[in-house]
C-alpha cells in the first residue's frame, strides 16, 4: 500500500466533520469507527490512516460488530444501485443458478444461526470460493465467528478506503 499522501486522503483530512463522517460511512457503518477514524485526523499518510483503521476495527464491541454488519447485504444479493456492493460482489455475477440458490439457502441458514449477515471480504473471491467459506465457517461458535467477521471487516475498510483516498475530484466512487 502507499506511504504517501494522495489527493483523496487530502480531500478526507481538509473535509469538514458531517462530509467526513458520510464518507467514513460509506467505508464503514460502525459509528464507533467512523469516529474514531475522525478523531485522528489528519493522516499523514494512507498507511497511517489503514494503522488507525485497524486498531479502531480491534476496539469494536459486539454492538459496533452488528452495526457495521449491517451495513453489508448478503453475498449474491449486492444492494440495487450500490456500485460498491456489486463491486466487492462481482465474484457471484457469473455464478449458476444452482450456486446462487445454494448460496441463498447457506445465507439463511448461516443468519439464523448467527443473528446476522454472512460476511466476507468478496473481493476477487469465486462463487464458489464464497459457497466453501461458508460452508466451512457455519459450525463456528458465534464467539469465533465474531472475530472471523472482524478481520473480514477490517479487510474490507481497507479496500474501501484505499478507493477512498485514491479518488480523485470528481470520480465517482
Amino acid at each position: 500500500m502507499s506511504s504517501s499522501s494522495t489527493p483523496g486522503l487530502s480531500r478526507l483530512n481538509d473535509a469538514d466533520d458531517s462530509t467526513a463522517t458520510a464518507a467514513l460511512h460509506e467505508v464503514c457503518a460502525s459509528r464507533a469507527w467512523g469516529s474514531k477514524i475522525l478523531a485522528q485526523r489528519p493522516y499523514a499518510t494512507t498507511d497511517a490512516l489503514f494503522t488507525a483503521s485497524d486498531a479502531a476495527m480491534a476496539e469494536l464491541t459486539a454492538e459496533d460488530l452488528a452495526e457495521a454488519m449491517a451495513g453489508h447485504p448478503p453475498i449474491g444479493r449486492p444492494k440495487p444501485g450500490d456500485p460498491t456492493s456489486s463491486r466487492e460482489q462481482s465474484g457471484m455475477a457469473g455464478a449458476s443458478d444452482e450456486l446462487k440458490a445454494e448460496m441463498l439457502e447457506l445465507n439463511l441458514a448461516y443468519q439464523e444461526k448467527f443473528g446476522h449477515v454472512f460476511l466476507i471480504c468478496a473481493s476477487g473471491r469465486t462463487g464458489e470460493q464464497m459457497r466453501d467459506a461458508i460452508r466451512n465457517r457455519i459450525d463456528n461458535t458465534p464467539e469465533q465467528e465474531r472475530e472471523i467477521v472482524r478481520v473480514e471487516l477490517g479487510k474490507i475498510n481497507r479496500i474501501r478506503l484505499t478507493r477512498l483516498t485514491a479518488l480523485a475530484e470528481g470520480d465517482a466512487a
